[in-house]
């Protein structure tokens, strides 16, 4: 585990992704069916998981592939 407690290299780009659709956290938020704390969680990367429903319903809210929003960073 590295020092900052995090033990993966996962990086969310959400944030690039919203932007892309112009739309606000609040508003994927709601469209999801989740809190925006919990979005925010996700976005600033402190999730420890996600649920697949989650998953899914953020894709198809952004048209998108899970890979689109979840990236691992090189080592």
């Amino acid at each position: 585990m590295s020092a900052s407690g995090q033990d993966h290299r996962v990086v969310v780009r959400l944030d690039e992704l919203l932007l892309e659709h112009g739309m606000t956290l609040t508003e994927l938020a709601d469209r999801v069916g989740i809190t925006v704390v919990n979005l925010s969680v996700l976005k600033n990367g402190r999730a420890r998981a996600v649920r697949f429903n989650t998953l899914t319903a953020i894709c198809d809210v952004l048209g998108c592939q899970p890979g689109d929003l979840l990236r691992v960073e090189p080592r």
